[in-house]
């Protein structure tokens, strides 16, 4: 596989949104995800990226390809440092409110990847690492 350098992209307005999730598909395109893996990847970029423009006003999305053993995958790390997620286990469960109000939220989320992991602190802000890996 060829090197694909990462691409880290501000998210502060409704335009980074767009080039956040563009950025997501061409990097997966390049790795020879298929559209519909293309499409997940794309739309939970665009889910987590929305969060961190509504709920902390700014942040970051690296996107990159990775590789463990002998699967290769991409992943996309979502940092902020907004007001972090109080009650992390309710919005993880099925009735995710903020999916009701802006979209798949992230239990939603959460299920168009492989791997998520959340790390938040109230008044420090939140990391979302997501990992999908090609088949």
């Amino acid at each position: 596989m060829h090197q694909i350098a990462p691409h880290v992209v501000s998210i502060r307005s409704d335009a980074d949104i767009i080039a956040a999730r563009m950025a997501a598909r061409d990097v997966a395109r390049s790795m020879g995800f298929s559209a519909i893996d293309q499409a997940r990847i794309a739309t939970a970029t665009s889910e987590l990226a929305r969060n961190i423009l509504l709920y902390a006003g700014e942040g970051s999305v690296t996107i990159a390809p990775i590789r463990r053993d002998t699967l290769y995958g991409i992943e996309m790390i979502f940092e902020d440092q907004g007001p972090g997620i109080a009650n992390l286990e309710l919005l993880l469960s099925n009735g995710d409110a903020t999916s009701m109000m802006s979209g798949l939220g992230l239990a939603g989320t959460r299920r168009l990847m492989d791997e998520m992991d959340i790390q938040s602190v109230v008044g420090q802000g939140t990391t979302i690492t997501c990992r999908r890996w090609r088949r």
